[in-house]
This record gives C-alpha cells, sequence and structure tokens, in this order.
C-alpha cells in the first residue's frame, strides 16, 4: 500500500511504516496537482497537517482513497463527516503535540507579562542609547503566580496547560461543554505526583470577570463565529492577557485589535490567525501582539509522536 504524506511526517513513522510494507512518499503536491497525483500513483492514504485541503471535491475525485490522516488535533481543512460518510477512516493525533502547545503557552504567558517580546525587538535598535528609559518602560511587569488563568477548552492541550500552570502557582478555570470534571497531574521529578481536581464551566461568560490571563484551546467554530467577540471583551478584567494556540477565527481580530487600543486587552500571544498563511499586517506590527508561525507542534518530540501515531494508526488499519 502507498502512503502520501503531503506535509511530511517524522523520519521514526516512515521507518515504521515501511517496516511494515507500506511504500511512503514525503514528497509535497500542490493542491492543484493533488487529485491527479494519488490517482496516477495510486496512493492509498493521504496524510496532511493544516496546509492541504482535502474536500468533498477531492474526496470525490479519488475513489480510492482507503484512509486520511491529520498530523495533530484539529481537522477543519477536512471534511470529515464527508469522508467517513463515503467509507474512508480519518485519523489524527490529538494526543502527541498536547505538551509541546501547552509549553508554548506558558512561555508566551511569561513573555507577555514582563513584555520580554517587545523588550526584544526594541533593544535591538534602541538599547545603546535609551538603556536607562527602555529599563524605565518595562518597569510595570506583573508575576504569574496567584493570578487566574482561563483555558477555553479543557481537552488534553489544556489540560496540559493546566498543569503548568498550577505548577507554578497559578489559579486555573476551565470552560468546556464536555469535559465536566477533571483530575490534573503535577509531576514532580523524585518526588511523585499531586492531582489537582477541576470542575469546568458551561459558559465563558460565568467567569470571564474573574481573569488574569486567558488560553484558547478550541477547534474553529462550525459556523465560523468567534469564541471570544464583542460580548466577551466588554465583559473582560480590563488588563486582560490573552493567547491563541488553537485556530485563527475563534478569537475576533478586528474586536481583539479595539481591545488593545482601549486598554482592556494588556497583551495577547498569536500563533495562529483567520487568514493562514497571509496574516493581516496590523497584527503583525502591533507592538502589543506577539506572533508565531503556528508553531505550537513544532518540537522534535511532538514530531516523533506524530509521526508514530500516525503510522501505527495506518497499520492497525489497512494492513
Amino acid at each position: 500500500m502507498k502512503v502520501l504524506a503531503n506535509d511530511g511526517i517524522s523520519d521514526e513513522g516512515v521507518v515504521l511504516l515501511k517496516e511494515e510494507g507500506f511504500e511512503v512518499s514525503t514528497t509535497n503536491v500542490p493542491q492543484d496537482q493533488l487529485i491527479d497525483a494519488i490517482n496516477n500513483e495510486g496512493y492509498d492514504a493521504l496524510l496532511v497537517r493544516s496546509a492541504t485541503q482535502v474536500r468533498s471535491d477531492l474526496i470525490d475525485a479519488c475513489p480510492n482513497l482507503k484512509l486520511i490522516g491529520r498530523g495533530g488535533v484539529g481537522m477543519d481543512n477536512i471534511d470529515v463527516e464527508y469522508a467517513r460518510s463515503k467509507g474512508i477512516h480519518v485519523i489524527n493525533t490529538p494526543g502527541a503535540s498536547s505538551q509541546s502547545v501547552a509549553e508554548l503557552v506558558m512561555g508566551s504567558l511569561f513573555s507577555l507579562s514582563r513584555s520580554t517580546f517587545h523588550a526584544n525587538r526594541v533593544m535591538h535598535e534602541k538599547g545603546h542609547t535609551e538603556f536607562k528609559s527602555l529599563k524605565k518602560q518595562y518597569a510595570k511587569g506583573q508575576e504569574l503566580r496567584g493570578k487566574t488563568l482561563g483555558i477555553v477548552g479543557f481537552g488534553r492541550i489544556g489540560q496540559s496547560l493546566a498543569s503548568y500552570a498550577l505548577g507554578c502557582g497559578m489559579k486555573v478555570k476551565a470552560v468546556d461543554l464536555f469535559v465536566k470534571d477533571a483530575v490534573i497531574p503535577i509531576k514532580i521529578d523524585g518526588h511523585g505526583t499531586v492531582m489537582i481536581p477541576i470542575e469546568p464551566v458551561d459558559s465563558l461568560n460565568e467567569i470571564i470577570h474573574q481573569l488574569d490571563y486567558i488560553s484558547i484551546h478550541v477547534p474553529k467554530q462550525s459556523d465560523g463565529s468567534p469564541v471570544i467577540g464583542e460580548d466577551e471583551f466588554r465583559a473582560m478584567k480590563k488588563g486582560v492577557i490573552l493567547a491563541n494556540a488553537a485556530r485563527g477565527g475563534v478569537i475576533d481580530e478586528d474586536g481583539l485589535l479595539d481591545a488593545l487600543e482601549k486598554g482592556i486587552v494588556r497583551a495577547v500571544s498569536l500563533d495562529v490567525f483567520e487568514n493562514e498563511p497571509t496574516p493581516r499586517k496590523d497584527l503583525l506590527s502591533n507592538e502589543r501582539i506577539s506572533t508565531t508561525p503556528h508553531i505550537g507542534a513544532a518540537t522534535s518530540e511532538a514530531q516523533t509522536r506524530i509521526g508514530l501515531e500516525l503510522a501505527e494508526q495506518i497499520i492497525s488499519l489497512l494492513k
């Protein structure tokens, strides 16, 4: 059987598949040539990340396709139910990148709280002539310990983030429609594990006025509406810090810029954008927005786990 990993797969995943007799190609095929490549080369499985789109037209045009795999969590670039209605297996790797995304967010919260992301930009240009004034400018940082973090979406990534935040002495409140209770393990190497129970609420509006920090970990909504929009910005505590490492569009970008201008939002970290791969320039240039190019899962450890998890599922389902 033949597998096209169009957006790549770790070497470990390739080795495991080849050991089980699969042919694997990691050559990236442009979107407009993908249907022909799948049919002409006889691929049985198509693996993607967030770049390649797998819509109903491709599914209909590739009748021999048996499996579609997403290396990561969100599958909004795949017509999942349509594919499954055609008898195609659709898989993802929901647990493989949880720790990596959580660590990126945690690092962003530290950086935003002390404005180190902004200081790093400015010091290159002005540090040698305006050192004292810059020191005064960044004198109003804040500590994370004792602050309240709201985690919107309390699946694997949200719970992994909670373990880091609790370990730093933060208070954690969670929002989730499906997870009703969770026990968060805080592992201390050589000293065992402490278990902390958390009961998520159904609505962000119940707790939003209490939150010093908010991190979003939900998929893009099916109707396209933002999870944080005009009403949520209006209800926030002034000076809140936000992070979005989930999907572009879950925070209303126009509303975010307005909230930053009004001082409702102190700073924000964006790893994802509504118009990827061409995000708005006014977001990228805003001095209170720390930006990264969708790298939540971009660690060697996460990529190894993603590749192995995909390979194991393919072997189980197709061999």
